[in-house]
């Protein structure tokens, strides 16, 4: 009997300690690689959207930088996504986790109760017979002292079994207790997942809404700048057409004193003369002169970069224009100096409101456009390097310069006179 009890309760120690190492080693060991991974995924896509943050502080600061916030904001929308997903899989392993601790308690509650019942039925009996057994006289009442000595034994035996089971008992209650303790732990855990996904989600949505707003915004920032460049280029085609316009006035102007002054000179037919009037040896020389510098003269400004060289070019708005000069980004206020030697024959307002001065050198005109002041006067003579004003400054401080030259009425590419 004391070999067939010592069996069974040897058999359940090891069922249980079987159970209670599946149970410490599978929510830990077997998930352990898995949580430790996502937790550094979770880390690597935390520290992502902070650089995102930072990136898009620095963008918002820089009023032109709208298309750039968008695209930052997609990332971050983007990590914000992969965060969700990484808490949902720290989620999904800590579900199947309680569900294991859970089993594992089920089971080991009910190995304990069996314990219990088991145990509880002997002591019953053990009460109900204790008037009608008398340890002493079972002891003395033997033929023989080795029966005497094995019933002894027998009752030290025994006694010892049930200090042991009842201690035994107590240890795995004290376990099923720690068990209960670790649920309650991933419970709150997973409590505390539940929360990060709950504020990445609303997250997540008020960055969806602000994308979406600075969408618009851009949208419209996108047309208003399409207006702006549609404005300006059909300002720069108008300049074009007021400088050819004055080109030819001007021209027709000194045709007509050079036909006037030679009407009085009588050194013509008189009115009916229908030839043009010879150029006056002064200008012959000063248009020689010019020529001779093609590629050595000057630049009127001192630029940053060329904005627009000469020729057809397709601009952002739609359609085509000609440039017929070159256009300079300069600095604000940038000086402007005459290329060459030569006399104001025109001070006038640009469609935009800023000024122009046309200089005549012979049959060459140079053409000075998008100065916010002028120091000169028409009819005055002026030199190379003289200060002809300023280049005007936009609010934005932005400040682009345009410079012509012309032969008669044939414009001329800048590039091929400038040195």
């Amino acid at each position: 009997m004391k070999g067939e009890r010592l069996k069974v309760r040897g058999g359940w120690r090891i069922l249980l300690y079987a159970l209670i190492f599946t149970f410490h080693l599978s929510p830990f060991t077997l998930n352990a690689q898995s949580k430790k991974q996502l937790e550094k995924d979770k880390a690597k896509v935390e520290q992502e959207i902070k650089k995102l943050n930072n990136d898009l502080a620095k963008a918002k600061k820089n009023s032109k930088a709208g298309q750039q916030q968008l695209n930052i904001l997609g990332k971050k929308i983007d990590e914000r996504t992969k965060l969700i997903n990484v808490i949902n899989g720290e989620m999904n392993l800590l579900g199947e986790k309680m569900s294991r601790t859970e089993d594992s308690i089920r089971l080991m509650r009910g190995q304990v109760d069996s314990m219990k019942l088991e145990y509880g039925k002997v002591v019953r009996v053990l009460y109900a017979e204790r008037g009608n057994i008398d340890p002493m006289s079972m002891l003395f009442d033997n033929k023989s002292y080795n029966v005497a000595y094995l019933r002894q034994k027998y009752f030290r035996d025994y006694s010892r079994y049930r200090r042991r089971q009842a201690a035994f008992i107590r240890e795995k209650e004290q376990e099923l207790n720690d068990v209960g303790v670790e649920l309650k732990r991933q419970q709150r855990e997973q409590s505390t997942l539940l929360e990060q996904h709950r504020r990445q989600k609303a997250e997540l949505a008020r960055e969806q809404k602000e994308q979406q707003k600075n969408l618009k915004n851009s949208r419209q920032q996108e047309q208003q700048l399409k207006n702006q460049i549609a404005k300006k280029e059909k300002q720069k085609r108008e300049l074009q057409q007021q400088i050819q316009r004055i080109i030819n006035e001007e021209i027709a102007k000194a045709a007509k004193a050079k036909t006037n002054s030679t009407d009085k000179s009588g050194k013509t037919g008189g009115s009916g003369n229908t030839a043009s009037p010879a150029p006056s040896a002064a200008e012959v020389a000063l248009s020689n002169d010019f020529a001779s510098n093609k590629g050595r003269l000057p630049w009127p400004v001192s630029y940053t970069k060329v904005s627009r060289e000469y020729g057809r070019y397709q601009h952002a708005s739609g359609g085509q224009n000609m440039n017929n000069g070159i256009d300079l980004m300069c600095s604000g206020g940038a000086g402007v100096k005459c290329v060459f030697n030569g006399t104001v024959s025109r001070v006038f307002t640009c469609p935009n409101g800023t000024k122009g001065i046309i200089v005549r050198h012979g049959d060459y005109m140079t053409v000075y456009a998008n100065m916010g002041n002028v120091a000169v006067g028409e009819g005055q003579s002026v030199k190379t390097g003289q200060n002809l004003g300023a280049v005007y400054t936009n609010s934005d401080g932005t400040a682009e310069f345009s410079f012509q030259l012309w032969k008669g009425k044939s414009s001329q590419n800048p590039r091929s006179w400038l040195r």
